[in-house]
């Protein structure tokens, strides 16, 4: 694809500072973050002279030899010229990073490597400046699966894209052997406090699953949310925990109209809209292995409809796909 319009920069370059505003203090004090838009120095450069003042510090042999285009060439997976320059325009990017505020040290995953590398060089051959990268292996669950991921698709900081209970959920869900490393890289509790969480058995672990899920949260979305996610998940990790009602207000929901109910609407639709299946055929896939309630009720037919008998005298019934995903479907009044 092309390259992304300026508007659509600006919006996602909002988005971004707004969720590192939940991590970091920005501001004018001397350890205050600063968030800054490449496009700065970028957008007006000129292509024949930055080859000719910076192209001549980058050697075709040099940027073959990192591992990640290594790999790439190895897999004779397709490298565009793209691509292949986005290494030059980070490395230039440290340079002004240094050259405008001072930045002497980029951080990065391990796949970010061979781009710092060719920073500290650039900086350098080109100003003399002694430049240094860190970089920390990207994080993997115990089962050495990428961190981050879910069968659903990416965890989003954007409250938008995933709830804060699907957040909370998210960490709650962490494998028994990663919960000790998870709450020292995500949380800010003190080691001795991680120490005892960690060394939790049996059951009891699942106490230290919701601490790491409660302060994960917080930090993100702020504790105000709490009450509200706690409320959902007693009521859904409850045995035999009911039908919709005062227990479900955090859960993804929709809502139908009276004419809807009315005329029915198909429940394979419903757990699409609530992302309780990535297709119509993936929840009929469900339907028939057992796994799609109706207010913990197996569903045993996938043309079922819901219409406004299914309510019966209730304002919204929960579906569920297993036993960790759930939505609500609410009767419009």
């Amino acid at each position: 694809g092309g390259a992304a319009p300026p508007r659509l920069v600006c919006r996602l370059s909002s988005l971004l500072g707004a969720a590192a505003r939940r991590f970091l203090t920005f501001g004018e004090g001397p350890t205050d973050a600063l968030l800054v838009n490449n496009d700065a120095w970028l957008s007006p450069l000129s292509y024949l002279a930055f080859l000719r003042d910076y192209g001549r510090h980058f050697t075709i042999n040099r940027m073959l030899s990192f591992e990640s285009v290594k790999q790439r060439l190895a897999r004779e997976s397709p490298l565009s010229f793209l691509e292949f320059n986005y290494m030059i325009l980070q490395a230039y990017d440290f340079l002004e990073l240094h050259r405008r505020h001072g930045a002497t040290l980029q951080f990065g995953g391990s796949d970010q490597w061979g781009n710092i590398i060719s920073g500290v060089e650039l900086g350098r051959r080109a100003d003399g400046a002694q430049l240094f990268g860190l970089t920390a292996p990207l994080v993997t669950t115990a089962d050495g699966k990428k961190m981050g991921k879910t069968a659903a698709g990416a965890v989003w900081l954007n409250e938008d894209l995933l709830s804060p209970y699907e957040y909370w959920q998210f960490w709650r869900n962490t494998a028994d052997a990663d919960v000790g490393r998870f709450l020292r890289f995500f949380t800010e509790l003190p080691q001795d406090e991680v120490e005892k969480l960690e060394a939790l058995r049996g059951a009891q672990i699942n106490d230290a699953k919701v601490v790491l899920a409660n302060e994960a949260t917080r930090m993100l979305h702020g504790e105000a949310c709490l009450a509200e996610i706690q409320a959902t998940a007693a009521s859904l990790f409850a045995a035999g925990g009911g039908g919709g009602g005062g227990g479900t207000a955090s859960l993804k929901r929709v809502k139908l109209s009276a004419d809807e109910a009315a005329a029915g609407v198909p429940v394979v639709d419903l757990f699409v809209s609530l992302e309780l299946g990535k297709s119509k055929s993936e929840v009929r896939r469900l339907v028939a292995g057992g796994g799609a309630k109706l207010n913990d009720v197996k569903i045993e037919d996938a043309a079922l409809l819901i219409s406004t008998a299914s309510f019966e005298a209730a304002s919204e019934i929960k579906l569920s796909a297993g036993k960790k995903k759930h939505g609500v479907v609410e009767l419009a009044q």
